[in-house]
């Protein structure tokens, strides 16, 4: 009678043979090689977009002893929320798996558009779980479009209201917007800081109130972007007005109004304000100005001749 020690013993020293296991009988120097490459375009490809981003662009300080063009890998990783470890093995090409909710981290991370973005998911071999969420720019149609909208003004914003482009109307409605540097050319920036700007609104301080609702409504979905997150420290620290609307954590989604401008060179020009989406809602979208009445149609009309006269 065998006691439960021998049985065990028994079945340690059992040598008999097992069931044959599948071999992958696929050429040994294809696949590795496939990999290789791929892992040494996505490291080189991280690598590129890493050192293009200032740290001024995702709110970090930059220091008086960077040496690294761009972003330092740890930084990346913090914005991405990834370990340093694993990202730093990412841009050494080592082989290790990437899922696609941390490639999303870290193409929010990179602020990569959406060609950027294809790419990055193509490399990594993995499904973009939410494609074709940003603006990647303005397209010669669309140029077109806002350029025959005239003399109505027009303008193509994205959903924190950033002014991607604008028609020559448009340029000249609230303040001379050419003259404006582009990485200044945000409609809540400029009603907090540009005097022209803010002199153009009937009512400043309502319409503020109003767009910085919108923003949050809008930042739910973009919480740990850093194009975002350094857009509302911007805000913040140049504006205690913006700080004690922004504390109200009012929310309202866009909308079509009514709207009453200022201006400068015609005077007061009533319009109705058309939302266009260029992608998804709320997103990127053109907005264009139609007048309410006659008298208002007619300065806009002004308003373009005097823009075409200058030219």
């Amino acid at each position: 009678m065998t006691t439960m020690a021998q049985e065990a013993g028994a079945a340690a020293l059992d040598v008999r043979p097992t069931a044959v296991q599948p071999v992958d009988v696929r050429p040994a120097d294809v696949r590795p090689a496939d990999g290789d490459v791929r892992r040494g375009e996505l490291a080189a490809f991280l690598r590129s977009r890493r050192e293009r981003i200032t740290p001024e662009q995702v709110g970090l300080p930059r220091g008086p002893r960077r040496r690294t063009p761009g972003l330092r890998r740890e930084e990346v990783a913090q914005l991405a929320a990834v370990g340093v470890t694993w990202y730093t093995w990412l841009e050494q090409a080592r082989d290790i798996h990437v899922s696609a909710q941390v490639l999303d981290s870290i193409a929010r991370a990179l602020m990569l558009d959406r060609s950027e973005r294809e790419h990055l998911f193509a490399l990594a071999g993995a499904v973009d779980p939410s494609p074709g969420n940003e603006c990647t720019g303005v397209t010669p149609a669309l140029r077109l479009m806002l350029e025959q909208l005239e003399p109505f003004p027009a303008v193509v914003q994205n959903s924190r209201f950033d002014i991607v482009a604008y028609n020559r109307t448009y340029g000249r409605l609230l303040c001379d917007l050419d003259s404006v540097p582009p990485e200044d050319r945000n409609c809540l920036w400029l009603s907090l800081t540009h005097p022209d700007w803010r002199g153009s609104m009937v009512d400043p301080e309502e319409t503020i109130r109003l767009m910085a609702a919108k923003l949050r409504s809008s930042m739910a979905e973009h919480l740990g972007e850093p194009a975002w997150k350094a857009l509302l420290k911007r805000l913040q620290d140049v504006s205690p007005e913006f700080r004690e609307v922004w504390a109200r954590h009012e929310v309202l989604r866009p909308g079509d109004k009514v709207k009453v401008f200022r201006q400068a060179q015609v005077g007061l020009v009533r319009v109705t304000s058309t939302s266009l989406w260029t992608g998804p809602n709320p997103g990127p979208k053109a907005v264009v100005y139609t007048p309410v009445d006659s008298e208002s149609h007619e300065r806009l009309e002004k308003l373009h001749a005097l823009v075409l006269a200058e030219a």
